[in-house]
């Protein structure tokens, strides 16, 4: 099984999740939006999240050959939505409206819904080059 994530795929993803995040993020709307949806809109947001990804990491990083390949893919997507995790929290980080210490679930709820576009544009440069 070759695997090989490197610190260009690292770069890839983490350029695409914050080209996505920034504009969202600094959205009003992004942050009343995620307060006032319930629990279960946000496990749907998180869903689609992962669903998207896969669907694309699938036809277009893997290009439909994941056969012998299946741990590879799920890792890929693992790391691409942990690493836009990542780069979501310290875009809202720094504009103070990530709220982990008084509001840790409002900080979590504004993380997983700005993650939504912004995994998609973290794969979507992480297929610039193909596995």
């Amino acid at each position: 099984m070759n695997f090989h994530f490197n610190s260009e795929d690292l770069g890839q993803i983490s350029i695409g999740a914050f080209a996505l995040s920034v504009p969202i993020a600094f959205s009003q709307e992004a942050w009343d939006l995620a307060a006032a949806l319930p629990l279960g809109n946000m496990i749907l947001v998180v869903l689609l999240s992962l669903g998207f990804i896969a669907l694309f990491a699938y036809q277009s990083v893997f290009q439909a050959r994941i056969r012998t390949r299946i741990a590879v893919f799920l890792l890929r997507i693992v790391l691409a939505y942990t690493l836009t995790l990542i780069i979501v929290s310290i875009v809202l980080l720094a504009l103070d409206k990530w709220p982990l210490m008084s509001e840790p679930y409002l900080a979590l709820k504004r993380t997983l819904l700005i993650a939504m576009p912004a995994s998609m544009g973290a794969i979507i440069v992480d297929s610039f080059d193909k596995e």
